[in-house]
């Protein structure tokens, strides 16, 4: 099978290419942006210099059977668009529904999209997971334009032969991650004392493994075609417990202080803070049965494995 990687040097994207070079089973022409100087032995490469509504993907698109669509305008925490929704829109909406569209013209059988829980909304009440039929409620620009995309693909598949299959990841941690999981491992190293000994939330994350895993899986799966899947690790953490198992993947025992969650929530709302505050102390459990039982899967690595390789790579990669 021959296989459309974009955004094959984010995050997700670099980490699908790599599974997909070592499986071996696919043909893979990688989407970039800037082509790398350092290329893959038995990729083909693609320059795609923008994601709009204007991207032309058909010499990217000649004999492919399977698209898997990683790239998109990303969530930012301090976004200085003069209209954030519109640029998300233009990139994750029209962009995303531009490769579908040459997609269906190339004759492409699949097209399996990377979108976000954000489409589902922010938090849960604590033992109350979301779950696949759940009315979606996303809360910011990049959410909401995650779930436009969605609908859109859906209804081209409706139309059209393309299969489409969409994966909603909680947050996805591994090696190389950024953002607030890295600050957290450089704090726990370090060995700060955190005001965090007394969170009793639950978050569901994924480790990257189990989401390229699952991406890959549902390149041909048959009972995939047009469906909706949300992923965990299948083990949910409170932030203590995961401040405390990274610590000791660490080799640093984490060095927590039991403030009450009501103070620290209390405290971020003063300060306006209050998004910091939810991630830290509310819940966002999801359900994953359906996609266990549908597809037959299960995550691969479990919880302590990931954040051990995760350690690793950051112990091995510090400055």
């Amino acid at each position: 099978m021959r296989v459309l990687l974009t955004g094959a040097s984010g995050f997700v994207g670099k980490a699908v290419l790599d599974r997909l070079v070592i499986d071996a089973e696919h043909q893979v022409v990688a989407g970039y942006r800037c082509v790398p100087s350092a290329q893959r032995e038995g990729v083909e490469y693609c320059l795609t210099p923008t994601l709009g509504p204007e991207a032309d993907w058909h010499s990217a698109l000649v004999g492919i059977d399977a698209v898997i669509h990683c790239a998109a305008r990303v969530h930012v925490m301090d976004d200085s668009s003069a209209d954030p929704l519109a640029e998300f829109r233009r990139v994750n909406v029209d962009g995303t529904l531009a490769l579908a569209r040459q997609a269906v013209v190339a004759g492409v059988r699949r097209f399996i999209f990377l979108s976000s829980i954000k489409v589902n909304g922010e938090g849960t009440p604590l033992g109350q997971p979301y779950c696949i039929d759940d009315t979606p409620v996303p809360q910011d620009p990049y959410g909401i334009s995650k779930l436009e995309a969605e609908q859109a693909l859906l209804a081209l598949a409706e139309e059209a032969a393309m299969e489409v299959v969409i994966i909603r990841p909680v947050l996805v941690y591994g090696p190389g991650v950024k953002a607030n999981f890295r600050s957290m491992m450089k704090w726990l190293s370090k060995g700060v004392p955190l005001p965090l000994g007394a969170i009793a939330n639950k978050r569901s994350l994924v480790a990257l493994d189990n989401l390229v895993d699952l991406i890959v899986t549902c390149v041909d799966h048959p009972q995939a075609a047009n469906q909706t899947f949300l992923i965990s690790d299948g083990e949910d953490l409170s932030t203590t417990e995961l401040l405390q198992r990274m610590g000791l993947a660490l080799g640093k025992p984490a060095r927590l202080l039991p403030v009450p969650a009501a103070l620290l929530e209390a405290s971020a709302m003063l300060f306006g803070k209050r998004a910091i505050a939810q991630r830290l102390c509310g819940s966002l459990q999801v359900d994953i049965s359906k996609t266990r039982e549908l597809l037959g899967w299960a995550p691969p690595v479990s919880v302590d494995e990931a954040l051990a390789k995760t350690a690793t790579h950051y112990l091995s990669h510090r400055l």
